[in-house]
């Protein structure tokens, strides 16, 4: 028998089923939950376990962790009598891997306390490849001691773990995460078409940028998509616009100016507004060409 803590997961979408199966690897029960059938036969395949609720999930469960996509989805599975906080056991901890408002997270404590259950936020940033290379950056709210707890299963999911701060600070981090990458995605698509309408060697000087004060996660792990106008979703365009508004909406909360960050967020607003939402978030390089006079 394993001495490893008992996992429910509830949420297996692009992040949340490589997450999952990486756990599994490391030696985790999992059980699972989602509404894709496909996704929990995917699970099942990997060697967790499928459930057909939420409530038969998270029943005999140490750790829950949820990854579904914004504030509303979180609210549905954590409260009312099927979610997770009226059928988890007292004393089990919650972690919550979604990208939502720090508000959210802060409410979701409060009442998971009423009911002895501990919460930490917990979003990742590192998009798909980096949930399958188990090499995501991962930024806490919460306790000391719920964080000290579940660092053994953060460490099979990620590579860089830090605790922020209290309840919150993890979504707060997160959401200045999607403002950087937002606006150097918006950047590096600007540079590549006028890299090409300049006649250069696109692949040559991506590669030299990369190499000096102009390189960034983003240009290394985005380049192929740039290069080959490939947009099959790691992060898509309707997630990237739901985190600009958390960030723009919590930015003026507490009185901070994003002039830059403003304009990023108008832009990937059109990007999906032309239809362009379920693609991944290095398409706002589409945005551009359609600004410079390209039919795409």
């Amino acid at each position: 028998m394993s001495n490893l803590p008992k996992i429910a997961w509830i949420g297996l979408g692009i992040m949340g089923s490589p997450m999952s199966e990486n756990l599994v690897k490391a030696g985790y029960d999992v059980t699972g939950f989602t509404l894709e059938q496909d996704k929990l036969d995917r699970l099942t395949a990997a060697g967790g376990t499928a459930a057909g609720s939420i409530a038969e999930a998270v029943r005999d469960a140490d750790v829950i962790i949820t990854m579904v996509p914004a504030s509303p989805q979180v609210e549905a599975i954590a409260y009312g009598p099927e979610g997770i906080l009226d059928n988890a056991r007292s004393g089990a901890l919650l972690i919550d891997m979604s990208s939502i408002t720090p508000q959210t997270s802060v409410d979701l404590a409060k009442a998971a306390h009423e009911k002895g259950i501990r919460v930490l936020d917990a979003p990742v940033s590192g998009g798909e490849a980096g949930a399958i290379e188990a090499v995501l950056s991962i930024m806490v709210g919460g306790e000391q001691a719920d964080f000290d707890e579940a660092e053994p299963v953060f460490e099979a999911l990620g590579k860089t773990v830090v605790l922020c701060g209290p309840h919150g600070s993890g979504q707060t981090v997160k959401a200045a995460n999607q403002l950087i990458v937002a606006v150097n995605i918006q950047a590096c698509a600007e540079a590549v078409v006028f890299l090409e309408k300049s006649g250069v060697d696109l692949k040559a000087a991506l590669d030299v940028l990369g190499g000096g004060l102009a390189g960034s996660t983003v240009l290394t792990r985005k380049k192929d998509n740039f290069l080959q106008r490939d947009f099959k979703p790691g992060f898509r365009i309707d997630l990237h616009h739901k985190d600009m508004g958390i960030v723009t909406d919590a930015a003026r909360n507490v009185g901070a100016a994003l002039p830059v960050g403003a304009v990023v967020a108008q832009l990937v607003a059109s990007l999906r507004a032309q239809g362009d939402g379920g693609l991944d978030h290095s398409a706002l390089l589409r945005a551009v060409e359609r600004l410079s006079g390209a039919q795409v």
